[in-house]
């Protein structure tokens, strides 16, 4: 997300009024927008088209943002309860909000990540076991249609091969090689890159292992267009009673 007015990533944003509340603009969400910290308190309470004076571009696209229709949001509204009522004549459920999530999390004193927040979701009395470590998984694609390189000027400098698959392996398998002598003896496991020659490289978590022959290299897993990692995450449990009944566990 960027700051509407000076497009400033990786920043703290306010809510920012367009329209400003102290001169009768409303809370409704085509009057709201992103601003960092600097562009909020810059503004102030100026109308938008004062403070966007010297940039009438910028103005025009603000503007235009703020008067998109909100059909797609609409539906997506129809769409939820629809599903609940349907689900609700059928199953056993309860429904709750990020505010109840949040609430779950603040008094079970967890910190605020996503593995976190899944386990805090809904009606719960207490969290009595927390994750160590949680599964991340990356889209990587599944490779390329291009079959050449570039360089720098856009020229073609390297002619890729239509076949993917050497020796029954493909860039991005994941395996583990034994190399019993030699520079490179170990087990090293991870992603491989393959080459027509038979010798592979092999991304593992401590770096790129080259020049591995295919006869020391096992599959343990296809290439499915997904990178998994594990990322650890530090907590204590705490169990806190709750009058609501259930409870959420969660072990690694």
């Amino acid at each position: 997300m960027r700051c509407a007015y000076c497009a400033a990533s990786g920043t703290p944003l306010n809510i920012d009024h367009i329209h400003p509340r102290s001169r009768g603009g409303t809370d409704r969400i085509s009057n709201l927008t992103l601003a960092c910290v600097p562009c909020n308190e810059a503004k102030s309470n100026r109308p938008i088209k004062e403070f966007l004076a010297g940039k009438p571009k910028l103005l025009a696209t603000v503007l235009a943002q703020a008067n998109a229709p909100l059909r797609g949001a609409a539906a997506v509204q129809s769409t939820r309860w629809a599903l609940w009522r349907e689900l609700d004549a059928r199953l056993p459920k309860h429904v709750a909000s990020g505010g109840r999530t949040k609430w779950n999390r603040t008094r079970n004193r967890l910190p605020k990540t996503h593995a976190f927040d899944a386990l805090a979701v809904g009606k719960l009395d207490a969290i009595t076991e927390t994750v160590s470590a949680v599964l991340v998984a990356r889209c990587t694609g599944r490779g390329t249609h291009t079959r050449t390189r570039t360089d720098k000027h856009g020229f073609p400098r390297l002619r890729l091969p239509r076949q993917k698959r050497y020796f029954a392996y493909a860039t991005g398998d994941l395996v583990t090689a034994v190399v019993p002598t030699g520079k490179k003896q170990g087990t090293h496991t991870g992603r491989v890159a393959v080459r027509a020659t038979g010798s592979f490289n092999i991304t593992t978590a401590h770096g790129i292992v080259q020049g591995i022959s295919h006869r020391h290299v096992r599959l343990l897993q296809r290439a499915d267009g997904y990178a998994y990692t594990f990322k650890q995450e530090s907590c204590r449990p705490y169990a806190v009673a709750s009058p609501e009944g259930g409870i959420s566990t969660a072990v690694t």
